[in-house]
């Protein structure tokens, strides 16, 4: 079997599919089966891919440390409603252009990704979202204030 192409599409697709399987657990046993599946990659290749698809690290019932996409790890979460990330988050704090909010180590994506959801309710253009960091972009900065709140009001 020739080497694939290194299309970036087709390899974060690849990659989605072996954390959905529960293969590897460490970022050099994914870019072994990365190889073994014809991708030219290395360790640092990996490392970006997987926060390009905001894949996190999490402990499994075994207390093996996994990767998982944000969607495995949010139906981990316990909670009576899936859609309560207050658990998740520990601050917010604005200034007169941006909210930021401070969340549980590897949670920011998923707490991004439901704030996302609900733009228009809260007002907000969109966030951009690391480990445990999430910028929220207002629609209007002289509305910081009641975004801020609104989010409060929603989560905390």
């Amino acid at each position: 079997m020739s080497e694939r192409s290194n299309d970036t599409q087709e390899r974060l697709q690849v990659l989605r599919e072996l954390i959905r399987e529960g293969e590897a657990s460490t970022q050099e046993e994914l870019c072994n089966a990365l190889k073994r599946k014809k991708f030219n990659v290395t360790q640092s290749t990996v490392s970006r891919d997987l926060r390009r698809i905001g894949a996190v690290k999490a402990t499994n019932t075994e207390g093996e440390i996994i990767y998982l996409l944000p969607e495995q790890h949010l139906a981990q979460i316990p909670r009576a409603n899936t859609h309560d990330i207050s658990q998740l988050i520990v601050e917010i704090r604005s200034n007169e252009s941006m909210i930021v909010l401070h969340t549980t180590p590897g949670s920011a994506s998923l707490v991004a990704a439901e704030l996302d959801r609900l733009r228009a309710t809260l007002g907000i253009l969109g966030t951009l979202s690391g480990d445990d960091t999430i910028f929220v972009a207002p629609v209007s900065v002289k509305q910081i204030a009641k975004v801020e709140q609104k989010i409060k009001e929603e989560y905390l």
